[in-house]
């Protein structure tokens, strides 16, 4: 039987996405939704695996993945465990989140400087006094490109959870609000603490998708088809340039485990 970590996240990669270990590239997307890694093979001229798999991934020319891991902390931290395999040298998520405050409204991007623990599934991997935190270098290259399109971004804390449906909760809201959180989503904190278990460079641009906080705020289909339409060809492309630029310089974000 297979007890070896590496032997099993070598089987499980390609067994989830379709993809065998070798057509992965050094630099990976992360990312929630199919239509990012449909567009990703559009402009890249580059097949999509694992369309008959839990997740779809497809790699271009450069040497740049992207795989959609599907939603949730623990898609996240299954994700993040299976790159462990082939160890890359950077992996970037390009997620979707509530905003929380005024200076977060929809469309705006944040880069997160941390992320509060509240999911519990990152609690498998490290005490909960372990702080969530993305690689600097790697987010630093994701600014500069921010910067280059002449965009600004938000930076601040998320606060990732596992509960989908919470609108309604106004003690739930009373929560947020105390914490402070510039924004709200389903994987961040998960991505980070199981990125530093795996010694993986990581870090999270995420889209202000929706305002929960407002009474008119929580997305619907509709909204999020506007947003889509707007906002995500903008998101995608962003990532593909700071992680093909990262490539290309070759700058160590190397983990240093402590």
């Amino acid at each position: 039987m297979m007890f070896d970590k590496k032997k099993i996240a070598s089987n499980w990669l390609p067994r989830y996405t379709g993809m065998p270990l070798d057509e992965f590239g050094e630099y990976i997307l992360l990312t929630n939704f199919g239509n990012y890694v449909e567009t990703f093979a559009e402009q890249f001229d580059c097949e999509v695996h694992g369309l008959d798999r839990p997740m779809q991934a497809a790699t271009n020319s450069a040497g740049l993945s992207i795989i959609n891991f599907g939603m949730g902390s623990s898609n996240a931290a299954t994700v993040m465990d299976l790159l462990s395999s082939i160890q890359p040298r950077g992996v970037l998520f390009l997620g979707k989140c509530g905003g929380l405050k005024t200076s977060s409204e929809i469309g705006h991007f944040i880069l997160p400087i941390a992320a509060i623990r509240g999911e519990g599934t990152s609690n498998d991997y490290f005490p909960p006094e372990v702080p969530a935190l993305p690689s600097f270098k790697l987010h630093k290259f994701v600014s500069e490109k921010i910067r280059e399109h002449g965009l600004e971004y938000r930076t601040g804390v998320v606060y990732t959870t596992n509960r989908r449906v919470w609108e309604h909760d106004q003690a739930f809201h009373e929560k947020l609000r105390a914490m402070t959180c510039i924004g709200i989503d389903m994987e961040t904190a998960t991505l980070f603490i199981v990125g530093h278990a795996n010694e993986i460079s990581r870090g999270a641009l995420l889209l202000v998708s929706d305002v929960p906080v407002t009474p008119d705020g929580v997305k619907t289909e509709e909204s999020d088809k506007r947003v889509t339409a707007d906002f995500v060809g903008l998101h995608l492309q962003l990532g593909i340039e700071a992680m093909t630029d990262l490539g290309q310089k070759g700058e160590k974000i190397k983990h240093f485990h402590y």
